[in-house]
């Protein structure tokens, strides 16, 4: 069916630009707002009638007409309708619909997967600096990115996942402070404890493994604590490398791994923060004023410009960023994704104004951002915010605990990233249709025990004869199919993982519609072996929408 819509879209291009030279490049199918309409809509004929000087109607009768008498809208449409003001709804032939389930059923985990486009795309996410457990706004962060990662490969692309952090700076010399205090034997409430310390019970176990002078292993890192009490970089050094470890621990039960870690500290001490200020300083874009040193972002549509150096020689916090950044690019990334907090949207127009301001031949928006709220956790109605672990929020770690890494990565995927969330853990855990994900994996499991009570060999399927799926449910069901692979292309261009949990629950609704409407298991053999292509077909679909979402596809449940 998908090559079947290219032939009949490029149909509708070929009259489109006989009506209007240059309209055919806009080319484009709808699905109608109600599904008795028919299977495709196509508005054309309003947008032409202006610069046509003519009824809307009118144009979409003269386009009815002359897509009629193509070979390949004979061949494959039963009707087309002029509706309204002008909307042509185009209904396929069932014969048009069947085939989408022989092109799953053939591609498999392939269908709706491009070939490579050869070019390279770094995606950075989560990049916690290792201060203490990573809380539920990094399992946001590492939802999202894990996610657009695997959008971008379904698209071709050559993705590279990127976790950058600081193991330097004031956040990490509080973690070590904090540590020296509790291998001292001082704990929060004492009179001797700062207030800016860190308070969680993570601290102790790292206090005590630095005592016992263990050995901390993460992806990055290691390091062997020496004991002393009064080495206050051995303890820095050690409470990175634990809580580097943590984190490893964390994304590893949630599925996530990266490419590359990338160190904040690497940029200064190989010259590249300098270098980046050098080729600003050369191309004309900074200027001297009140002992600091400026950069010309309002050159680049900034509403102030911007101090890069402060008076005591220190660099502001988008000085670095503008120096990875030039890294990526000169590393071969001509798209970088940054998933971060809302609270990074300051920084953005800073670091884009840099990357041009540096002349190093950076594209203008370069690099993109997805930008994400916090998440509000409820537990038995109501809002927990404390967690036993970390002191003061709650950790990713204690969500995936209270209901499964499944849940916590629809959950987290379910509602556009700048939206507000809300994760109900009461809900996660049911298991009812209420709870989109168990909905979504109970189709899927559904479809499995009846493909295990016919008994026969799945690989058949391929080849059966597909017309006794003519009635109106089946056709739903092959529709939903049908628009998979343009929802992946639309997710990943709009960087839209939620677009993936929605169409994977309109097409577990489409299927249990089905499943109620029709037996399987019937008799007629042909018309059994037809049912069971189609829903080996919907089975497959789901079990890839689930895997771009890094979700299971569980066989029983």
């Amino acid at each position: 069916m998908l090559k079947i819509k290219q032939e009949l879209l490029a149909g509708l291009a070929a009259e489109l630009e006989k009506l209007s030279p240059g309209a055919g490049e806009k080319a484009a199918f709808e699905s109608p707002k109600v599904a008795a309409h028919g299977d495709f809509a196509v508005t054309a004929a309003m947008q032409l009638a202006k610069p046509l000087k003519a009824n809307p109607r009118q144009v979409g009768e003269q386009l009815r007409t002359a897509l009629l008498a193509q070979p390949v809208y004979q061949q494959w449409v039963s009707d087309i309708d002029i509706a309204g003001p002008g909307f042509i709804n185009i209904r396929l032939k069932p014969e048009a619909k069947q085939q989408i389930v022989s092109e799953v059923l053939h591609d498999a985990a392939g269908f709706g997967v491009q070939p490579s486009n050869g070019h390279r795309v770094m995606v950075e996410f989560v990049s916690a600096n290792p201060t203490g457990p990573l809380h539920v706004g990094h399992g946001r962060q590492a939802a999202l990115g894990d996610a657009i990662c695997n959008l971008y490969e379904t698209q071709g692309w050559n993705v590279f996942r990127e976790f950058y952090y600081n193991d330097a700076g004031v956040q990490i010399q509080t973690l070590a402070n904090s540590v020296q205090l509790r291998v001292k034997g001082f704990k929060p409430g004492d009179a001797d404890w700062p207030e800016a310390a860190y308070n969680g019970d993570y601290i102790q176990d790292i206090a005590n493994d630095y005592m016992a002078k263990k050995t901390v292993h993460s992806d990055d890192r290691e390091f062997t604590a020496s004991g002393d009490p009064d080495a206050l970089d051995d303890i820095r050094m050690f409470a990175v490398a634990y809580l580097r470890h943590e984190q490893d621990l964390d994304l590893k039960a949630f599925s996530v791994q990266f490419d590359n870690y990338y160190l904040e500290s690497s940029l200064y001490t190989s010259g590249k923060v300098d270098a980046a200020v050098q080729k600003l300083r050369d191309a004309g874009k900074t200027y001297e004023e009140e002992g600091a040193l400026w950069l010309k972002t309002t050159d680049y549509g900034d509403d102030k410009d911007r101090v890069m150096r402060k008076g005591d020689g220190s660099y502001t916090y988008f000085v670095p960023d503008v120096a990875y950044h030039i890294a990526k690019w000169e590393r071969g990334y001509e798209k970088a994704i940054n998933i971060q907090g809302t609270d990074h949207h300051g920084t953005i127009a800073r670091v884009r104004a840099g990357l041009q301001a540096a002349g190093v031949g950076i594209a203008q928006g370069y690099p993109d951002y997805v930008l994400h709220t916090m998440v509000r956790v409820m537990r038995g109605g109501e809002e927990v915010k404390i967690s036993k672990r970390a002191g003061s929020y709650v950790t990713l770690r204690d969500l995936i605990e209270w209901t499964s890494k499944d849940a916590v990565r629809f959950f987290l995927l379910s509602r556009k990233p700048d939206t507000e969330y809300t994760f109900d853990v009461d809900l996660a855990v049911q298991k009812n249709n209420d709870n989109p994900v168990y909905y979504v994996q109970y189709a899927h499991a559904r479809i499995c025990s009846v493909l295990a009570g016919w008994g026969g060999d799945a690989a058949t399927l391929t080849t059966v004869d597909l017309s006794p799926l003519d009635t109106p449910a089946a056709q739903a069901l092959m529709l939903q199919l049908a628009k998979y692979p343009d929802m992946l292309a639309g997710a990943a261009r709009d960087f839209a993982p939620h677009d993936v949990t929605f169409y994977l629950r309109d097409l577990a609704a489409a299927y249990h519609s089905y499943y109620d409407a029709e037996r399987i298991l019937v008799e007629d053999e042909a018309i059994k072996l037809a049912r069971l292509a189609l829903v080996a077909a919907t089975a497959q679909v789901l079990h890839n929408g689930l895997a771009v979402l890094g979700v299971s596809a569980p066989e029983k449940m």
